[in-house]
């Protein structure tokens, strides 16, 4: 199979697609870290980056990360039978409204951004035929899609992701607890190793594998839809 192509346009691709500074709103969801802060489940850093690690290693980072190898790889195979497999799979794995509002606003978000700077025949054709019946497309779906499609190397567009991911998440809590920028800059060196472990295992599984095991995320999630005062979406 094409694994993709390491090369200097496609490290400047990656690097800007999932930059903080990407229109797709990332700054705008805690994935239910403001509840958890309110509640005193995060209160420090070491909190803070045991909660994400948690995330990342047992909720929604191992299911993404699963889902957007799965994705990579049927792009590649030209098998859009499989890609829109992956899609309801996808929706049908979000635990709370805020969640799948999370993942689908971004990932729309991302595909209307690529579109207008990157244009691709290819993409405008599968992005149709993914939004039929007016679908929307989640967070890792989206850039999985468009990484295979400019031929970014599938361990490079996954660590990358699950490395953006884990910084807005940083970012949240640095925001909310507060913690100062640089407690957040060693949160997020010492959630590297997870971020590698998780990566590799979500090239080798199969979506039959993928669960979840965080309830209490989950519950915060669900809780901070009626928390009274909000900075978040989520």
């Amino acid at each position: 199979m094409n694994i993709g192509t390491h090369s200097d346009a496609n490290l400047l691709k990656i690097l800007t697609w999932l930059s903080p500074n990407f229109p797709v709103g990332a700054y705008i969801y805690s994935h239910g870290i403001e509840f958890a802060v309110e509640e005193g489940l995060i209160r420090d850093a070491y909190t803070l980056q045991n909660w994400i690690e948690g995330v990342l290693t047992y909720g929604v980072g191992c299911k993404d990360g699963i889902l957007f190898s799965e994705t990579w790889r049927a792009v590649i195979e030209k098998n859009d039978v499989r890609l829109l497999e992956l899609l309801e799979m996808a929706r049908a794995f979000q635990p709370t409204a805020e969640m799948e509002i999370e993942s689908h606003a971004q990932g729309n978000a991302f595909i209307d951004a690529i579109c207008a700077a990157w244009p691709s025949n290819q993409l405008n054709r599968i992005s149709s035929y993914l939004k039929q019946d007016n679908k929307n497309i989640p967070y890792s779906v989206a850039v999985a899609l468009v990484s295979a499609i400019h031929g970014i190397a599938l361990v490079d567009a996954l660590t990358a992701y699950l490395n953006a991911f884990s910084s807005n998440l940083v970012s949240a809590g640095v925001r909310l607890i507060p913690i100062g920028q640089t407690m957040g800059l060693k949160v997020l060196a010492g959630l590297a190793d997870t971020i590698l472990t998780v990566k590799e295992i979500s090239l080798t599984s199969s979506p039959k594998n993928m669960g979840s095991a965080t309830l209490v995320v989950d519950w915060t999630s669900a809780r901070h839809e009626t928390q009274y005062t909000r900075l978040f979406r989520s």
